[in-house]
């Protein structure tokens, strides 16, 4: 992902997200030299994630794909590629927040031998509230 991404990939983050990432926090991602990286299908940006990584940990910020392009399959890959990036960066493990209501991701992380590990109550905000994020985890070592 550069600066020359980010139209394509705040518009797919508005699309999808009721509460979306803006345009800064994916500014901020990429002048902080955190990995960020986009999917392309098709010629276009099909989806994207950000990642930190220090201190023998990896946090995926962000995962996402675009609407048009869910269900085939992308997410497991981009996932594939995070836990491989993490492994090479010496990570010996992972995390994550996620929401409880987003059982596609919940599944997607289970699958990959996710577990949770601790709730962040009022992490998320939600339509006229909050929304607790069960934070997950995967040892990669």
């Amino acid at each position: 992902m550069t600066a020359a991404d980010l139209d394509a990939v705040v518009a797919i983050e508005q699309g999808i997200y009721p509460h979306p990432w803006t345009r800064g926090n994916f500014s901020d991602s990429l002048a902080a030299g955190y990995p960020c990286w986009i999917v392309e299908c098709g010629g276009e940006i099909a989806g994207y994630c950000v990642v930190a990584i220090a201190a023998g940990e990896a946090h995926l910020l962000n995962m996402s794909v675009a609407a048009p392009w869910q269900r085939r399959g992308i997410g497991r890959e981009v996932l594939g590629f995070v836990l491989r990036l993490a492994r090479e960066s010496g990570a010996a493990r992972i995390l994550l927040e996620e929401r409880p209501s987003n059982e596609a991701a919940r599944t997607l992380y289970a699958a990959a031998g996710f577990s949770a590990i601790a709730t962040r109550r009022d992490y998320y905000p939600a339509a006229g509230r909050r929304e607790d994020a069960i934070v997950l985890q995967l040892e990669l070592q």
